[in-house]
């Protein structure tokens, strides 16, 4: 959405926003959203997340305290685009009273945006490059809500989106060294289209975007086929999904004379631990890459010069 367009919804939305001394009470639906929202605020903006760590947003069912949590809330930020599809009806009435923006909505426009299975790919995070088309959204709106704030906002978000241009560029030069015949990425629910289209690798999931419905023999026993076919040495479980679907079609590569071996815990719908590197949008798409290249066959691109200070904060080598 270009910037005047954004700047008079955003303006039909906020209202006249008066100078003022708290922080801007924002509450983020997930994690992803969150970090986005805590690095653009910075101290001008107390930022909360209401689907923490290890929760699908997907099958979310929203808590009495958390409707308490939103309605204390003065911004609201959701992906949209059915994320957080049993949130819907609370986020619509919040409406009425507060600011409440579908961020993937507003940033990326419909062209854009995966659809399969009858629905639109939520996603978008997956793609590093198409995931910093929110940062203007988001200082757009704590500017807007924030006015005294928002020279530091808007600085902060030319830095954030710094650091993510110089993300995506590590993330393609790693997984560009997976040999060709190798660059499938098997995984449990199909959450990682973005990803795929983004650098270069073909997907394929045993369930499709959301979570709610329980994989079929039939399609386990498909996907595991194509592991066998074409050889792929590792799959991919997320951490938010129950392991049985994939485990399940590891046995059936096996029956079927298959080696493949299950690799590490992808984040997919949820950021790691608060405490841990992956509790950080940066440090979650690092370890997907990480053990996806590994995984594949692949070699880990130099970690970026302009990362080096997330590195340390978070204390991990290069």
């Amino acid at each position: 959405m270009k910037g005047a367009v954004l700047a008079l919804g955003l303006g039909l939305i906020l209202g006249a926003a008066p100078l003022r001394a708290e922080p801007l009470r924002v509450l983020a639906t997930v994690g992803m959203i969150g970090d986005l929202a805590a690095q653009v605020g910075g101290d001008c903006a107390a930022v909360e997340v209401l689907i923490g760590p290890g929760n699908d947003p997907h099958l979310y069912q929203p808590r009495a305290s958390d409707i308490g949590r939103l309605q204390r809330a003065e911004v609201v930020m959701h992906l949209g685009l059915n994320l957080e599809g049993r949130l819907g009806d609370v986020l619509r009435r919040l409406e009425r009273d507060r600011t409440v923006v579908a961020l993937g909505e507003l940033a990326v426009p419909p062209d854009e945006l995966l659809a399969a299975h009858g629905a639109i790919d939520p996603h978008l995070w997956m793609d590093v490059a198409l995931w910093s088309r929110l940062v203007p959204v988001v200082a757009e709106v704590m500017g807007a809500a924030a006015p005294g704030c928002a020279p530091d906002i808007a600085s902060r978000a030319a830095a954030v989106q710094a650091d993510l241009a110089a993300l995506h560029a590590w993330a393609a030069a790693s997984l560009a060294t997976i040999p060709e015949d190798r660059r499938v990425l098997v995984t449990a629910h199909d959450a990682f289209g973005y990803f795929a289209r983004a650098y270069g690798v073909r997907e394929r999931a045993i369930q499709g975007f959301s979570t709610e419905s329980e994989a079929s023999v039939a399609d386990i026993r498909a996907v595991a086929a194509e592991v066998v076919a074409a050889g792929v040495p590792a799959v991919f479980v997320e951490s938010t999904i129950n392991p049985r679907s994939i485990q399940a079609m590891l046995e059936a590569v096996r029956a079927a004379g298959g080696a493949a071996v299950l690799g590490p815990p992808l984040f997919s719908d949820a950021m790691g631990a608060l405490d841990t590197p992956e509790g950080s949008y940066i440090g979650m798409i690092r370890w997907n890459v990480r053990a996806i290249v590994q995984g594949l066959g692949g070699t880990i691109a130099p970690w970026p010069e302009g990362l080096q200070a997330w590195a340390e904060r978070h204390k991990v080598a290069p």
